[in-house]
């Protein structure tokens, strides 16, 4: 008896894990919002927050009890956005000394990217496109934060040491972005060696990301300066900013085609 008590905490993890990568694979894969003017796959983590509420609401906690304190909310997403542009500051500047010494040289472009009713890309400039950049956003580093450091580490902490927890919490992380190589090799875009790669880069790397903000959650006692990082990363760094060589924008070097980049 003792023994199934103690693995509960594990299987409601993974059911909720399960239960929000199937409403991620529905929009992934048949609703495709992100090849609409709303140009991001927001549905699954609207629907990822309402389970969260609701699983907050059956376990007795509250939204401070998985790291959403009032206190220090200011403060925390300040830090947060200020590491990430220190950290992404430097990876720029590497990306462009790089492909200018390979005789590629390159600039930077603010622009929102979106796909055409054709299917191609195109750049949205118009404060609009920027404004629902950030406010998706929101909803996706808020959804992510509170599932996978909030709830999963206070959960697998129950039964496993902080450190195990983190690195439980963070693999899902990963698995959770494997979905994007899939859909690419599925339509077409790339090979299955590619997607294979790829995935293992995915894996690997969001789970580094994982591990890091957890570390943060840990040290800080709150979900904010994680989630500041984050959402810099999300909204700036993946979608705002863009490296434009003459190959074109967002090339080989890139931060888009980067797994470290798209949470």
């Amino acid at each position: 008896m003792g023994r199934n008590t103690k693995h509960r905490p594990d299987n409601l993890c993974i059911a909720i894990f399960t239960l929000c990568l199937s409403v991620r694979s529905i929009e992934y894969f048949l609703i495709e919002t992100d090849k609409t003017v709303i140009g991001e796959n927001v549905l699954h983590k609207v629907v990822g927050i309402i389970i969260l509420a609701l699983v907050l609401k059956k376990a007795g906690l509250s939204w401070s009890d998985i790291g959403f304190q009032r206190n220090g909310f200011v403060s925390g997403i300040l830090k947060g956005l200020l590491l990430g542009g220190v950290c992404f500051t430097i990876s720029y500047w590497l990306e462009l000394t790089i492909l200018a010494l390979q005789g590629d040289p390159a600039h930077l472009e603010i622009y929102i990217s979106s796909f055409s009713l054709t299917g191609s890309q195109i750049k949205n400039t118009d404060l609009l496109f920027f404004v629902l950049c950030v406010l998706f956003n929101v909803i996706n580093v808020w959804m992510e934060e509170g599932v996978f450091r909030g709830l999963f580490i206070k959960v697998f902490s129950e039964t496993k040491p902080f450190m195990q927890a983190n690195f439980i919490a963070a693999f899902l992380f990963g698995i959770w972005h494997i979905i994007m190589p899939i859909r690419n090799w599925i339509n077409g875009e790339m090979s299955f060696a590619a997607m294979v790669l790829l995935g293992i880069g995915y894996i690997i790397l969001a789970g580094i990301m994982g591990i890091k903000w957890g570390l943060l959650y840990r040290i800080t006692g709150n979900i904010w300066v994680g989630l500041g990082d984050h959402l810099l990363n999300n909204t700036v760094a993946t979608n705002m900013l863009h490296v434009v060589s003459l190959k074109g924008a967002d090339g080989s070097w890139s931060h888009r085609s980067s797994p470290l980049l798209l949470y």
